[in-house]
C-alpha cells in the first residue's frame, strides 16, 4: 500500500521549503495527489524519496547546471507568481479568473504589493515618446532617478513604478502618456470600441508575469546588481525581444503570412517541414494547454472560423495547443492593430512583472551570481 506524506513532511524530507515543493509540482518533478480535503494535497513517500536521491546523488556539475537553467529545479524562492498544475497564480490568486475583471493597474498593485492609488495616481508622466524601436524609445523617455536604488520612500517608488508603465504604454502606442487606464489608453490610440478595449485589458493582465522566464530573471539580475527599476525594465525588454521569447510573436506573424489557398492544414504541414514545432504552439509548463492563450482566444474562436481552422489544424499536426504568443498575434489581427502591436502588448503587460521581480529582488538584498561550468582548454 502506498504511503503518503503531507506537504510539510515531504518538504522536510527534501530539505526545501513548502513553496519550493510546490514549484517542483508545477515542473512535473513530483505529483501532488488529492485528498478528502480539497485544499490539501498528499505526496507519495516513494516519489519523495526518489526525488531526494536525485537531488543529492552527486551528479556532475555540468548536469546540475543544465538541469537548473533549462526548465529544471527552482533556483530561488519567490512570493510573486506560481505556476502549478497547469494554472497561473498572481500572489495566490488564479490569474485567469483575476483577468476577467481586473485592469493592468490592479494586477500591478497585487504583484507589487503596493497601493493602487499610490502607484497609478491622477497625474500622467510629463514626457513624450520618441520614434524608433520600443527599447530605444522607452530608454529615451525615462530617467533612473524616480526608481533609483537609493530611492526608499514607498510613495515615490510606487509613483515612479507606475510612471514607468505609463511611459512604456506611450511608447507602444505612439500617443502622449495620460492618466487613463492603460487598456483605455491603448484603445483610444488604436480606435477600438468597448469590446476591443476589454480584449486588450484582459490580454494585458494575462501577460503581467510568468515566474522566472528569461526576461523576468533578467530583471531580477539587473536589480540584484543595485540598478534602478527602470534599468530592470530595460533589461526585461532586451530579453523579451529575443525570438524564443516575446520576439516569437514575429515568427507567429510569419506563420500567418505563410498561410495560402491550399488550406490551413496543408499550409501548416509545409511550414512544419524541417522544424521541431510550429511557433506559438505548445508550452513546457502547460502540457494540457496554456490557460492564458485559451482565455484570450475563446471569444475570438467563437467569431472567426479561419482562426478556428488554423488552431485545429496546428493541434492535429503537432498535438500542441496555442501558447500566449499565438493568442496575442490572433488578437492583433482580429482587432486590426498595427503590426508589432502583439509584441507591444506583451511588453506592456510584462513590464508589471519585471518591476515586481525587481522589487522582490531588491528586498532580498542578494546579488545573483551563479558560477559557470568551464569546458574550454585547461590552463
Amino acid at each position: 500500500m502506498t504511503a503518503y506524506l503531507t506537504a510539510t513532511e515531504a518538504a522536510a524530507r527534501l530539505g526545501v521549503s513548502r513553496q519550493t515543493l510546490y514549484a517542483y509540482v508545477s515542473r512535473g518533478l513530483i505529483e501532488a495527489h488529492p485528498t478528502a480535503d480539497p485544499r490539501v494535497r498528499a505526496y507519495a513517500a516513494e516519489a519523495v524519496a526518489r526525488l531526494a536521491e536525485a537531488r543529492h546523488r552527486g551528479r556532475r556539475p555540468r548536469e546540475v547546471a543544465r538541469a537548473t537553467l533549462d526548465w529544471g529545479l527552482p533556483v530561488l524562492e519567490t512570493a510573486v507568481t506560481l505556476i502549478r498544475d497547469g494554472r497561473l497564480f498572481y500572489r495566490g490568486t488564479d490569474a485567469v479568473a483575476f483577468s476577467e475583471t481586473a485592469t493592468l493597474e490592479e494586477a500591478a498593485a497585487r504583484l507589487w504589493a503596493l497601493p493602487l492609488a499610490a502607484a497609478f495616481g491622477p497625474d500622467a508622466p510629463r514626457s513624450t515618446p520618441c520614434g524608433g524601436d520600443l527599447l530605444g524609445a522607452f530608454a529615451a523617455a525615462t530617467a533612473d532617478e524616480p526608481t533609483a536604488p537609493w530611492q526608499q520612500d514607498p510613495a515615490r517608488l510606487a509613483a515612479g513604478s507606475g510612471a514607468l508603465v505609463r511611459l512604456l504604454a506611450a511608447c507602444v502606442t505612439g500617443r502622449a502618456p495620460d492618466a487613463a487606464p492603460l487598456h483605455r489608453h491603448c484603445a483610444a490610440a488604436w480606435g477600438l470600441d468597448p469590446a476591443g478595449a476589454e480584449a486588450i485589458r484582459r490580454a494585458l493582465v494575462l501577460c503581467a508575469d510568468h515566474e522566472l522566464n528569461a526576461s523576468g530573471f533578467t530583471a531580477r539580475c539587473v536589480a540584484s546588481a543595485g540598478a534602478s527599476l527602470r534599468a530592470a525594465v530595460v533589461g526585461g525588454l532586451a530579453a523579451l525581444s529575443g525570438s524564443r521569447h516575446g520576439g516569437m510573436t514575429a515568427r507567429v506573424e510569419a506563420l500567418w503570412d505563410g498561410l495560402d489557398g491550399a488550406g490551413p492544414a496543408a499550409s501548416l504541414r509545409r511550414q512544419l517541414a524541417g522544424r521541431a514545432r510550429l511557433p506559438g504552439f505548445g508550452h513546457p509548463l502547460y502540457p494540457a494547454g496554456d490557460p492564458r492563450a485559451a482565455a484570450i482566444l475563446a471569444p475570438l474562436l467563437a467569431e472567426d472560423p479561419r482562426l478556428r481552422a488554423v488552431a485545429a489544424a496546428a493541434e492535429d499536426l503537432t498535438g500542441a495547443r496555442p501558447a500566449l504568443d499565438f493568442a496575442l498575434v490572433a488578437l492583433r489581427r482580429h482587432l486590426r492593430l498595427p503590426r508589432g502591436s502583439a509584441f507591444g502588448l506583451f511588453a506592456l503587460g510584462r513590464s508589471v512583472g519585471w518591476i515586481a521581480q525587481a522589487l522582490e529582488q531588491r528586498q532580498s538584498g542578494g546579488l545573483i551570481r551563479p558560477r559557470a561550468v568551464y569546458v574550454g582548454p585547461q590552463p
